[in-house]
């Protein structure tokens, strides 16, 4: 686990106490917790690595006690004490911050089986697993051809190793029951489980049909409301006022927790990707992008959901040329071991670079099909670490270009997002592969980001989404670098003749 205490700040308003929010992002790789303040600063970080587990090209999963229970506590009792810390040195002249709410985000679709102590006892299973797939396709509950076609298998699956569950429940309601006792899921959440909630309700044909009642699902509850208040076994022993010793002591507001919602969504409320032609691009384990636009358009392979911002639409979805297939790759070649790429991101000649077709675990949109396996094409014995990593960022470059051109929209920029833009040869093989310039957020953690605004309305500190928009932060762009622009051209027409088939 590691705790950045030197980003700690202290926010005061007068002698008033001042809140702030956690927000918590359960993702693929690592849990993220962020203490916000109320104008989007960021007052302590923390990050609880983990292990996504691959025993096969079709499986992947988490071990849900360490990923979804502990590490959510061990990454919020970490800012939690990092923000406690300083309000105890703090003179008994200055206004103390307290915790007013925390949310969690994660990704989804995800499940496992828990006992009544809400311990999983059965494999946190993610998105794409094999174990989702419908074993009898076309029968009812089968929800292939939609968005989120996993959940309905996680259910059967989950509820056959496990039928006499306390619940089944995905990573949010877990992480949620360990710091509030009510497992919830939020509305957003909800709306990706296919058919097993639909019209605001679980579907309980379907849940019979799979041996499982509705008392073992989460409760749901509107995004940005509370689903209850933090235990008190979670807090801080001696923190039961919030006036530091000697000022009388005030009783302390309790916590609120938010209802458990989706790491994307999150992202994209506090991104800043609003205007038509923006393209939001989540650099995480899995490579999220968004095509902002001003028209409801339905594409083959693409998905279309609503932007928060009135007259704004969404089309785009997942892809598995994130941080799965980058690292991947990178770890291969123990890329930048020996070398390093210029500061600017970019090392080499832009015309010997060969070309990746990323799909290591099959490919999400535009092409639903999980068979899809990775190649590298056009290697000679001249190529070495850093050509074959370059290739790997463009690759994820390609894939962000293929999804803007299938939907016509002209782009402008790439808003980025998410722990990758952390790494600049990554943001700059984007930026060449797209000719689009790149502009980072300035808090990579964007998913945490969010949730804690989303915190902030479950507290009653926030009226809306609306108010999300003052916590964009840009940091430096990256832009397009014409002497490497022709040359990617070149392999993004190889790109797509490669991908013809699929």
């Amino acid at each position: 686990m590691t705790v950045d205490d030197s980003c700690v700040r202290i926010m005061t308003v007068g002698d008033h106490p001042v809140p702030i929010t956690v927000g918590i992002d359960i993702g693929t790789t690592s849990v993220k917790a962020l203490a916000v303040s109320g104008d989007g600063e960021v007052l302590a970080r923390a990050r609880v690595p983990h292990h996504v587990i691959h025993t096969s090209g079709d499986h992947m999963e988490h071990n849900a006690l360490a990923a979804w229970r502990h590490g959510p506590l061990r990454a919020f009792t970490a800012v939690r004490e990092a923000v406690a810390g300083v309000n105890a040195a703090r003179s008994d002249a200055a206004a103390p911050t307290y915790i007013a709410g925390v949310c969690v985000a994660g990704m989804v679709p995800s499940l496992t089986a828990v006992n009544r102590r809400g311990i999983p006892h059965t494999p946190g299973l993610l998105y794409g697993d094999i174990r989702g797939r419908n074993p009898d396709p076309g029968s009812p509950g089968d929800s292939r051809n939609g968005p989120m076609p996993d959940a309905e298998g996680f259910l059967r699956w989950t509820a056959q190793q496990m039928p006499d569950a306390f619940g089944f429940w995905p990573a949010q309601a877990v992480a949620t029951y360990a710091l509030t006792p009510r497992p919830a899921i939020d509305t957003a959440v909800a709306s990706t489980l296919g058919e097993l909630y639909a019209s605001g309700r679980w579907n309980n044909e379907l849940l019979t049909r799979f041996g499982v009642d509705p008392g073992q699902l989460p409760q749901v509850v509107p995004t940005g409301r509370s689903a209850g208040t933090l235990r008190r076994s979670r807090t801080l022993v001696g923190t039961d006022k919030i006036g530091p010793a000697g000022m009388g002591g005030r009783d302390h507001p309790e916590t609120v927790v938010a209802g458990g919602t989706i790491d994307a969504f999150c992202d994209q409320i506090v991104a800043g990707a609003n205007d038509v032609g923006d393209v939001l691009v989540i650099f995480g384990a899995t490579l999220v992008v968004w095509v902002v636009t001003d028209t409801w358009v339905e594409i083959p392979g693409l998905w279309t959901v609503p932007h928060t911002v009135p007259g704004r639409v969404l089309v785009g979805g997942p892809s598995n040329a994130g941080a799965l297939f980058v690292d991947w790759a990178r770890s291969l070649l123990r890329a930048g071991r020996t070398t390093k790429p210029s500061d600017q991101g970019r090392s080499g000649d832009p015309r010997r670079v060969p070309v990746w077709l990323p799909y290591v675990r099959g490919e999400r949109v535009p092409f639903h099909d999980t068979s899809l396996r990775a190649a590298l094409v056009d290697l000679d014995i001249t190529d070495g670490p850093l050509t074959m990593s370059r290739a790997a960022y463009e690759a994820s470059g390609f894939v962000v270009r293929n999804i803007l051109e299938r939907t016509s929209v002209e782009g402008r920029r790439i808003v980025a997002s998410g722990g990758g833009i952390q790494r600049a040869p990554w943001l700059a093989g984007v930026a060449d592969a797209t000719g689009l310039p790149v502009d980072p957020v300035a808090v990579p953690e964007g998913a945490a980001l969010g949730a804690a605004y989303l915190a902030r309305m479950a507290a009653g500190l926030e009226p809306s989404l609306e108010g999300s928009a003052r916590w964009a932060r840009r940091g430096q762009r990256i832009d397009p670098d014409p002497s490497w622009q022709q040359a990617t051209d070149a392999r993004y027409q190889r790109f797509t003749a490669l991908g013809s088939a699929f």
